[in-house]
């Protein structure tokens, strides 16, 4: 919400993308896999084999599959708002494994600690409310239960943002939340012991064309309630492309992508926990939103 009260996110145009990606979203969504992979591979360092496991925000099921093949005896859930993103995980190799629940984030329709392990990969940048989230999160899990999660920082697609910057006023670029107020926001949840690190991944494009077909393809469109509505005419699209050409290094386009990967403990949670990769969230220090 803004300061006003108003919504921030758009959620029909949230779902509405996510639902056009369905098909091809597999195609594209390269970061996304590598991320879950890495998502995985940091869970050998946590001790405890889970009774119940939750992928919130599943998309086309890959997360899901993977934690039931990791995890056999445990019971699977696999949720996410959009209903053609969980067709298609319905049609994952493994699927009969996993449950698929048609709900948002912020109201997660299980009861209270019920949940061992809360698994989300680059679902938060499409939720309105932060804070509902992480306090569902905090409601289903059970003490010593983990949370691990990833999503978008503000630097997110900082070239294309800075290439409409000169062009008109509206938001063509979607809002993330800094790694400041995420641990903010799992401390007022309640969550124990709140982690998070950033990592920097550059993607590159022939050119502007193919880095928006990939944003369309992956449903990581703009859904601020700022954005412009209808078309945005020729001229504007050819002022933004000509003032991304600015970055083009070695013949491509970057774009940037901040993310944020995090760790929060449910109530009374003192598992062993990995500190390779871990920052104190009171060791972070605040930066004004972009």
């Amino acid at each position: 919400m803004s300061d006003a009260g108003q919504p921030l996110l758009d959620r029909a145009a949230i779902r509405r993308h996510a639902d056009r990606a369905s098909a091809c979203y597999d195609r594209s969504a390269v970061l996304a896999a590598n991320l879950r992979e890495q998502m995985i591979r940091r869970l050998d360092w946590v001790a405890f084999t889970p009774e119940s496991v939750l992928d919130l925000g599943c998309g086309t099921g890959h997360g899901a599959a993977a934690l039931a093949a990791r995890w056999p005896g445990a019971r699977m859930i696999a949720l996410d708002a959009s209903p053609a993103m969980l067709r298609e995980a319905a049609r994952r190799e493994g699927s009969a494994r996993f449950e698929r629940l048609l709900a948002d984030a912020e109201a997660i329709p299980l009861p209270d600690a019920s949940v061992d392990l809360v698994f989300s990969n680059l679902a938060l940048p499409w939720c309105e409310d932060i804070d509902a989230v992480f306090g569902e999160v905090a409601r289903i899990l059970r003490p010593r239960g983990l949370f691990t999660f990833t999503t978008f920082g503000p630097d997110t697609l900082a070239e294309l943002r800075a290439a409409w910057t000169g062009v008109d006023s509206f938001t063509h670029v979607h809002p993330f939340t800094g790694m400041h107020d995420l641990g903010d926001g799992l401390v007022r949840a309640g969550l124990a012991e709140p982690v998070l690190d950033v990592s920097r991944y550059t993607l590159t494009y022939p050119d502007v064309g193919a880095l928006m077909r990939d944003l369309r393809a992956t449903g990581a469109q703009n859904a601020s309630t700022g954005r412009p509505r209808g078309l945005t005419g020729r001229a504007r699209i050819a002022a933004m492309a000509g003032a991304y050409e600015a970055f083009r290094a070695g013949g491509v386009l970057p774009a940037t992508h901040e993310v944020v990967f995090g760790q929060a403990w449910g109530d009374a949670g003192r598992a062993r926990r990995d500190r390779s990769f871990a920052i104190p969230v009171g060791s972070i220090g605040r930066r004004d939103p972009r």
